[in-house]
């Protein structure tokens, strides 16, 4: 598998948009459909597979599935369902992670079985991982329930995603340039597959600073998965290590936003939201997420972030000349 599994997204969402931008012309304010739109199976497939292959991918899945919703029409317009619609897109775009969540949960059971024994007593390395999952996890657990209201009002928008994506970027090549040099300084080459210590072997600061970096995800378009990934580095940890922590921390993470929606937002997304495309889409994030997870670790080994960061300008650049040139 190629660097071109990360590209699907990409051509699905400047699809959609050539697609919607040809087709707005031909609409009048008079027969617009906007009160009869409604969450379809392509709509559900599209956001699934954006979702599943971004989510763990240094890219932003929120980024890329705000601007999706925005190309599949799920949300603009100044009248209450137009309004309605996109709140519960918006909700949507959160819980379809429970696709990301299965995947993980799939490919890395083994850990989790560690991590069971563990609280069981059975197990001090899957207690030690769990405590250090739990230390990662509290800043995002405090400041998410914060700013969560903030992040809706303000952020949830192209600008944003756009700022970050080039933001987070920058931040890329100057952690991989920074990694390189202490190899260079080690001897060691970025091609070797020395995975340094073990996850359970990371201090409890290193796990709450990598939880501090993981709350700057709370930008769309910053990515979860790329500051998770950058405080395993800093860390110490190897590629695959890094990805690996980022993965499993994510399943707490992810799981807590997305019940956390469930619970504030469930019933108004169920009542403006078909049950079976939202259930649809999810299968299609947990297949994506499980081909783009296995990909990640190899890939990471190989060529680290800098291919990310440049597929970030990219898409920033290209995003912002269609809507905004």
């Amino acid at each position: 598998m190629s660097f071109k599994l990360l590209h699907v997204s990409w051509i699905l969402v400047l699809s959609i948009l050539t697609l919607n931008a040809e087709s707005e012309p031909s609409q009048s304010v008079e027969n617009s459909p906007t009160e009869e739109r409604q969450l379809t199976y392509f709509d559900a497939f599209v956001l699934g597979v954006v979702e599943g292959i971004t989510e763990y991918l240094p890219v932003s899945s929120t980024g890329h599935l705000i601007l999706t919703n925005r190309f599949l029409g799920l949300e603009g317009g100044e009248d209450e369902a137009s309004i309605q619609l996109a709140e519960a897109a918006n909700a949507y775009a959160i819980v379809i992670q429970g696709g990301a969540i299965l995947a993980v949960i799939i490919l890395y059971w083994k850990r989790l079985v560690g991590i069971l024994m563990g609280l069981l007593g059975r197990d001090p390395r899957g207690l030690r991982l769990f405590v250090n999952l739990i230390v990662a996890f509290l800043p995002a657990a405090v400041l998410g329930l914060l700013l969560d209201d903030f992040i809706e009002s303000k952020l949830f928008g192209p600008l944003p995603v756009i700022i970050a994506l080039v933001g987070g970027a920058i931040l890329m090549l100057f952690v991989e340039n920074w990694r390189k040099k202490q190899k260079q300084n080690q001897g060691e080459s970025l091609s070797q597959s020395q995975d340094g210590p073990d996850l359970y072997n990371l201090g409890l600061k290193q796990c709450f600073m990598i939880g501090l970096l993981q709350c700057v995800a709370m930008w769309p378009g910053t990515s979860r998965s790329m500051m998770t990934i950058v405080g395993g580095y800093i860390a110490g940890l190897s590629p695959k290590l890094a990805a690996e922590f980022s993965f499993l921390l994510g399943l707490i993470t992810l799981s807590a936003a997305s019940g956390y929606k469930v619970v504030t937002n469930g019933k108004m997304m169920m009542e403006t939201l078909s049950p079976g495309p939202v259930l649809f889409g999810i299968i299609i994030a947990t297949i994506a997420a499980a081909l783009a997870i296995t990909w990640l670790v190899n890939f990471l080994s190989k060529h680290g972030l800098a291919p990310f960061a440049w597929y970030r300008i990219g898409l920033a650049i290209v995003v912002a000349i269609v809507l905004y040139i």
